[in-house]
This record gives structure tokens, sequence and C-alpha cells, in this order.
């Protein structure tokens, strides 16, 4: 609750901010699957991951669960990002499309989330999971509902 509990009175960036330099702890998805917010700007947001065989589904590969995790995270944090202290958000819809497997040998893995729309009750965005050389693993769209802050 820590990290919830330091978002009063804090902007959507400024609480994205507050995680990437140690002010705040990350929130605690990002410790149990083991990835990290990076970048926040203003409809942008990224996280990083290097993936372990931890995360391996009975296939042999990294499950397409975390791929949307970390879309949907980098989605709703670039939307997060452009959200005033008094408002907060959900995700409403998402939608994955995987491209490539992600294993162990695929190295660092990286979801950018870009808000393509910020209306006063709906936002939506982008997101593209990449490996290290820049191919294209996942790519993803989301819509969030803005809501008041309680």
């Amino acid at each position: 609750m820590a990290t919830a509990g330091g978002a009063g009175g804090r902007s959507g960036l400024a609480l994205l901010r507050a995680i990437i330099d140690g002010t705040l702890p990350p929130a605690p998805i990002q410790a149990t699957l083991g990835f990290d917010l990076i970048v926040a700007e203003n409809g942008l947001a990224r996280f990083r991951m290097d993936p372990g065989e931890h995360l391996y589904n009975p296939m042999n590969g990294v499950h397409g669960g975390i791929a949307c995790v970390l879309l949907d995270s980098a989605m709703s944090s670039a939307v997060m990002s452009t959200l005033d202290e008094k408002t907060a958000y959900t995700t409403a819809d998402v939608m994955v499309h995987m491209t490539r497997p992600i294993t162990t040998k695929t190295g660092p893995i990286t979801a950018e989330g870009h808000v393509l729309h910020r209306g006063s009750r709906v936002a939506t965005a982008e997101g593209r999971l990449t490996d290290g050389e820049g191919r294209l693993l996942a790519h993803a769209t989301t819509t969030c509902m803005l809501l008041d802050r309680k």
C-alpha cells in the first residue's frame, strides 16, 4: 500500500517519476514479476524486463500473459502520466497481438505505451513490446476509463 498511499496529492506523472527515482516503491506487480518502470513523460511510459524461466508456460516460452501485463502497464501508465492529482484510471479494454515468441534467449524486453486520445472520461493508448534489437514481439491497444480519485 506504500505506492498507492504515496499517490495522494501527486499528479500521475509525478507519481510515476517518484517510482522511477525511488521516492516511492514500485507497484507490487512489478516486484512479483520482475519488471521496472524506466521512463515516464507526458503521454508516454516505458517498462523493461529481463524474461526468466520462472515466467515460462508448458510450451517452453514466456507465458503470453506477461506480454499483456507489460503492455497494459505501459499503456495505462502513459494514460496515468496525463492525469492530475484528482483523477484516477482503470483499464476497461485491452487487446494484445503476439508477433514473436519470448524466451530467456530473447534478452531484455521493453514495453512502451503512448496515449492516442485523452478525453474527460475515456483515454486510449497503444503499445509496442520489443527486444533489444527493436524487433516487435507484441503490440496492443487499450481503453481506460477516467474516474475521480478516492
